[in-house]
Formats: structure tokens, C-alpha cells, sequence
């Protein structure tokens, strides 16, 4: 196999400068694109070589698989990592840079595709012992269809798009009533987001826990699991907060559900970092959900509880090298948790929020952990995800890594758009959280926005004496100033 030596990098923002700075210290040389609307963004200016490769909106740019294959061909490039979202899933992409002589940093095209349509992933693992949710295993075409499938499966349900993701395509229907009025919109939000209408029907899992295992697997036929994480603390049915390990799983429940994701690694012949998701009930039973065929947004948590980096081990299995260390290798020490930093209104259903960052400081210290892409003075647009970054913490227990968190939060101060970083340090004081007794329902049954404004107010005066005279000007007299601060307490 061909060695890496160039390498393009086929996304933007913090994810682009991760895999950048680990290609640097492998002596790759590396290769960046951007949108017209990204020209000065650090994943830029961080590569050795940038290509614009379109306007500003995504389908011009990033997702423009021909572009994109043509600079990696201007470029001379030897290998296209996709980072995570865009085109990562793309198995027509994946194929094609294949077929155009670049090594693709990820599985092959056709693991993507098996596991990127829900229904096809249930039926490959099934002959895996890989355990599923009670369910249909193909998609339902109609109401009757779903009412007699209701009815032997057990109400509540949970109507999802087979190609779906992100929350899109998925509704809950406690009887047939609800099932009439859920099944429509479901497939309808599935037809509008994915171009593919598909639904099927599992028991709906009443309070679960979001529990992923972390899988590498070389082209020798090399498996292990890097433990779990914990992704439960959702909005929307998208993850804001991870931690790992899960203060849930014992020694014996992390091994049967690493050795279950393995499983599904080998069911799709598998090479290269992936994710298999599962859901974790009260009984203690867990259940196959999907597998993510790509770095995940929250890696980093498994990074610092393995002591290994992701992107470089992606790296080495695209080159074709072994593994090098087996299962009980595998370390697991510590704890870390990360929050994800998004420009969002946290008191209007996490709404994205857009402007310049006018201050932008981030935290420092001991065990903290910043990955982002974007500096002060950059605009946070309309035109791509509203994450600006993503707060890392690692501590030697549970409790130091909350501590560490909650004062990380306190000195990270980002001025121009909201964002959820008050959000965070209300989760890290909740009292479920902090014992450990929460599930993917925590932010409907906990969260008040109202709670959330106070620490951001309280949190932006006690910032200004942080300031020159010229900044904390600026602070009052922006749009954003404390008055309006205020007023939403009154």
C-alpha cells in the first residue's frame, strides 16, 4: 500500500486543525479547502497548502464531491481524510476517491453503506450476537402495516427514518392514536431530510442512557474497543455533553459491550476508527442503536482516557500498519468529560445563534483541553454548524473533572453570541448529574432556561473587571449589553 504523504483534508473548523496538527507531527504534509466565507479561517492558514473550493453555502463547497476530488488531484494529494459530518458518510464519495487513486482515511464504501441505513445495520449485526431492540426490520409502508406491528411489538414506540441521524425522521407514539398522527410526519421529515422516506418501528426505551464503544480495527483483521462513552445529556436527540468513562458500566457490562461492538465492527468487515452506538436501559439490558463510520465529534474523551490519538491511529491504518497491542493493552485511566461549545440560545430550544466573537478567551490550566477553529474578530455564520468549539477536561476521578469543568466554564469568556457554556455548568451542579442518575431526558425534565440566563448575566458582570478599559467598552456598549442582560430577569 501506497504510504501517506500528502494529505487532503476534505472539511473545515476545529475538526480540519485536530487532524491537521497530528498530520504535522507525522511529517504529512497537509492540504486544506475552504469556502469563500472561510478564507481566513485557521484551518487555513494551518496547512501547508489551501484550495478554495466554493461559495459559502455547503452544497457549493464542502459537499461538492467533484471539487473537492479535483483539488486533491491539483494537489497531487495521496489520501482524503473527511473528518467527521459533510461527506464522512458518503460511501458514493468514499468509492470515488478509491477509484481516483486516493487512499480514503475510513472504511471501505461498502461498511459505509451497510451501516449508514439503520435497517441494513440491523441486519448485518443480527448474526452477530449483537443484541437489538424488539422491532421491524424493514420498513413499514403504511398505517396498518405500523398499527398491527404496534400491536405486537408493545406500546410506546419509536417510529425512525432508516437513513436518518441528527434527531430527524424519529417520533413517539404511545397508542395507535398517536401512531396515526406520528406516522406521516415521521416519514415525511424522512423523505424531506435524507431523500429516502423509509421508517421502521422499535419499542421505545422509556429512560435510557446513551452509552458508544470506540472501536479500531486494522486490514489484518485486528479488533479492539478503546471503552465507552457516556453521551446522554442531549438536546433534540444531539449530544451537547460526553464523559468517559460511564459510571454505570462495571468491568463485566464494559467488556460485553465492547466485545458487542467488535461484533458489529466484524459484521461489516470493518478497518479503520467507528463508533457503535447503543442504549442502555434500567434493567441494565443494552441494545444495538447504529454505528457511525468516522471520527466522532466527542473522540477527545477517548483520547484522554486511552492515552491514544485517534487521527494518527486512523493515519496508521490507512498506510496498512498492524494495530501493534491487543485488547488488554488497552488502557483506562482517569476521567474526562467534554462539553460541546455551541453559538446557541439556550432559553429559546437551543436556537443557533450567529455574530462576530468580540472577545473570545479561552480557559487554561491544568487537564483542560481546548479544541476549536475559529479566533476572536471571526464571524460565527449561518452557513455551517453553530459549534464554535468543544471544551475538554481530564481529571484524575469523576468529581475533579467536574470541578476542573465548572471552573474551565468560569473562564472561558466568548462575547458577540450565546452560547451553551452556562448550560454546561448547570448540568455539572445538578444534583443527578453529579449522582450519576440521569438519562437522555435530562434536559426536558431538568432544564429551565431562566436558571441558565441568571449564571450567564451573573457571569458577564463579574467578566467585565477581567477587561481593559477598551474591551469592556465595547461589551456595553455592543447590542448585547448588560441592560439586556438584565431585563430578562426582571
Amino acid at each position: 500500500m501506497s504510504k501517506i504523504n500528502r494529505l487532503l483534508i476534505a472539511n473545515r473548523g476545529e475538526i480540519a486543525v485536530r487532524i491537521i496538527r497530528t498530520a504535522k507531527e507525522m511529517g504529512i504534509t497537509t492540504i486544506s479547502i475552504y469556502s469563500e466565507v472561510d478564507k481566513n479561517s485557521p484551518h487555513v492558514y494551518l496547512a501547508d497548502e489551501s484550495y478554495l473550493v466554493g461559495d459559502a453555502p455547503s452544497s457549493s463547497s464542502y459537499l461538492d464531491m467533484e471539487k473537492v476530488l479535483e483539488v486533491a488531484k491539483v494537489s497531487k494529494a495521496d489520501a482524503i481524510h473527511p473528518g467527521y459530518g459533510f461527506l464522512s458518510e458518503n460511501s458514493l464519495f468514499a468509492k470515488k476517491a478509491v477509484k481516483r487513486g486516493f487512499i480514503f482515511v475510513g472504511p471501505t464504501a461498502e461498511a459505509i453503506e451497510i451501516m449508514g441505513d439503520k435497517l441494513s445495520a440491523k441486519k448485518a449485526v443480527s448474526p452477530f450476537n449483537v443484541p437489538l431492540v424488539p422491532g421491524t426490520n424493514h420498513p413499514v409502508k403504511d398505517i396498518e402495516e405500523a398499527k398491527t406491528e404496534g400491536d405486537r411489538i408493545g406500546f410506546p414506540l419509536m417510529i425512525k427514518a432508516s437513513a436518518g441521524g441528527g434527531g430527524k425522521g424519529m417520533r413517539i407514539a404511545n397508542n395507535n392514536k398517536e401512531l396515526e398522527e406520528m406516522f406521516p410526519r415521521a416519514v415525511n421529515e424522512a423523505l424531506k431530510s435524507f431523500g429516502n422516506g423509509d421508517v421502521f418501528l422499535e419499542k421505545y426505551i422509556m429512560s435510557p442512557r446513551h452509552i458508544e464503544i470506540q472501536i479500531l480495527s486494522d486490514s489484518h483483521g485486528n479488533f479492539v474497543h478503546l471503552h465507552e462513552r457516556d453521551c446522554s445529556i442531549q438536546r433534540r436527540h444531539q449530544k451537547v455533553m460526553e464523559e468517559a468513562p460511564s459510571g454505570l458500566l462495571t468491568p463485566e457490562v464494559r467488556a460485553a459491550m465492547g466485545k458487542a461492538a467488535i461484533n458489529a465492527g466484524k459484521s461489516c468487515d470493518y478497518v479503520g476508527a467507528g463508533t457503535v452506538e447503543f442504549i442502555f436501559d434500567t434493567s441494565g439490558a443494552f441494545y444495538f442503536l447504529e454505528m457511525n463510520t468516522r471520527l466522532q465529534v466527542e473522540h477527545p474523551v477517548t483520547e484522554c482516557i486511552t492515552g491514544l490519538d485517534l487521527v494518527r491511529e486512523q493515519l496508521r491504518i490507512a498506510n496498512g500498519e498492524h494495530l501493534g497491542y491487543s485488547q488488554h493493552e488497552v488502557g483506562l485511566r482517569g476521567h474526562a468529560i467534554e462539553l460541546r461549545v455551541y453559538a446557541e440560545d439556550c432559553a429559546n430550544d437551543f436556537a443557533p445563534d450567529t455574530g462576530t466573537l468580540a472577545i473570545y478567551k479561552r480557559p487554561q490550566g491544568p487537564g483542560v483541553r481546548i479544541d476549536d477553529g475559529i479566533e476572536e474578530g471571526m464571524e460565527v455564520s449561518i452557513h455551517y454548524d453553530p459549534m464554535i468549539a468543544k471544551l475538554i477536561i481530564m481529571g484524575e476521578t469523576r468529581e475533579i473533572a467536574i470541578q476542573r469543568m465548572i471552573r474551565a466554564i468560569e473562564d472561558y469568556v466568548i462575547v458577540g453570541v450565546e452560547t451553551t457554556l452556562e448550560f454546561g455548568k448547570f448540568v455539572l451542579n445538578h444534583p443527578q448529574f453529579l449522582d450519576g442518575d440521569f438519562n437522555t431526558h435530562f434536559v426536558e425534565n431538568h432544564f429551565r432556561s431562566n436558571e441558565a440566563r441568571k449564571g450567564e448575566y451573573d457571569q458577564l458582570t463579574i467578566s467585565l473587571h477581567s477587561f481593559s478599559s477598551k474591551e469592556s467598552k465595547y461589551i456595553k456598549d455592543s447590542k448585547k449589553t448588560i441592560s439586556k442582560w438584565r431585563s430578562r430577569f426582571n
